[in-house]
């Protein structure tokens, strides 16, 4: 399982790879589209995917696709 997270850190929206912060000082919507480009590209390998962007209050959202078919 990857997963990857957009999350607002000492006032910069973040994104994680895995708990480890890959990129900062994006604006919410460029974190978000960066964190979704990186599922997809997880999806089209095979692995699954979590996916958790918070939202401007401070709520968390999670999506968990992907993942080997069945």
């Amino acid at each position: 399982m990857v997963q990857y997270a957009v999350t607002l850190k000492d006032g910069d929206w973040t994104v994680f790879s895995d708990g480890e912060a890959i990129e900062h000082g994006l604006s919410r919507s460029a974190a978000i589209q960066m964190a979704k480009d990186l599922a997809f590209a997880a999806e089209e390998r095979g692995d699954t995917v979590e996916l958790l962007i918070q939202g401007y209050y401070g709520d968390l959202s999670r999506r968990l696709t992907g993942g080997p078919e069945a």
